[in-house]
């Protein structure tokens, strides 16, 4: 039966792989990409005292018109989005992929362009407008990642969470002779994680108070789970022989349990959050143009 349990959960991830993340994902572009954008940062503001780059002059002032006009070419995703005439363009998930690129290449270089230094007024309006959209573009990309089926995946329903919550549910009935308050517990906290029976949805509130309470969820499943295992330990000598597996891999399916919970929980605040961003975003890109053509218009006539 301890096979079983064994076989029924998920692999233990190490703190190593969590931080670091698999051979998989550290092959993928994204990975890579906001890799070397670290350490383009990193060197530029190290070697800014040396003013190697003049933003009036030869490559400063092309990074300048480089970085500016992709931030500019960013507007194509959303009108490519939204207007059927623009079919001829290409698809929208490869205008997105170009939307991400873009929006982190065009900054560094406009931040390479100013040599990572303020300048004057109209330049330092146009930078923090700049700095402005990018930090919301990163905001914007961690919020699509939580309502949609990884990055480039189509959007998440709550129905798909809901079914990859009772198969995890099935896959601990392989605790359950083992462990049946533990396993009550679950059903329990899942049930709740579902939201309205009626209507199928989580408020703001509720949805909220979980993000807030997972941590203490993780902990409370942990030692309810290791108080069990210990009470059948000493009643049975397969249980203490095997104890220390049992635990491990226990632990390890409360960690996805309450990972799975979670995202079934916050899905509701997630795509509120995802709607207001939308209209908040829009206006920090006008800003931004308009901030970035009076300050090439200042530069060139002044």
């Amino acid at each position: 039966m301890n096979e079983i349990v064994l076989d029924r959960v998920f692999e233990t991830g190490n703190f190593r792989t969590r931080l670091f993340g698999t051979a998989e994902t550290r092959q993928s572009s994204t990975f890579y990409g906001y890799t070397l954008t670290l350490i383009a940062i990193g060197l530029g503001w190290l070697l800014r005292g040396y003013e190697l780059i003049d933003p009036k002059d030869g490559l400063g002032y092309w990074l300048g018109i480089i970085g500016g006009s992709m931030m500019l070419i960013l507007i194509l995703y959303p009108l490519r989005k939204r207007i059927r005439a623009l079919r001829f363009l290409g698809r929208t998930a490869h205008w997105f992929q170009i939307h991400i690129v873009l929006g982190v290449l065009g900054p560094v270089l406009v931040l390479y362009h100013s040599n990572f230094s303020l300048g004057s007024f109209n330049s330092q309006v146009a930078l923090y407008c700049m700095l402005a959209v990018a930090v919301s573009g990163v905001i914007g990309k961690y919020l699509y990642a939580h309502i949609h089926n990884g990055l480039y995946g189509g959007k998440a329903s709550l129905k798909d969470l809901r079914d990859n919550l009772a198969e995890s549910l099935e896959n601990s009935h392989g605790l359950a002779t083992l462990l049946p308050r533990f396993t009550s517990k679950l059903e329990a906290l899942a049930a709740e994680a579902q939201g309205c029976s009626i209507t199928g949805k989580l408020s703001m509130r509720v949805s909220l108070s979980w993000s807030l309470r997972k941590y203490a969820i993780w902990i409370s499943l942990s030692r309810a789970a290791h108080r069990e295992l210990q009470a059948h330990a000493v009643a049975s000598p397969a249980v203490a022989r095997d104890f220390d597996k049992l635990k491990k891999a226990t632990s390890t399916y409360i960690r996805n349990f309450v990972q799975l919970t979670t995202r079934v929980a916050q899905f509701t605040l997630f795509e509120r959050l995802s709607s207001l961003w939308h209209v908040l975003h829009m206006p920090l890109f006008l800003m931004m143009v308009i901030s970035a053509l009076l300050h090439v218009l200042a530069v060139h006539m002044y």
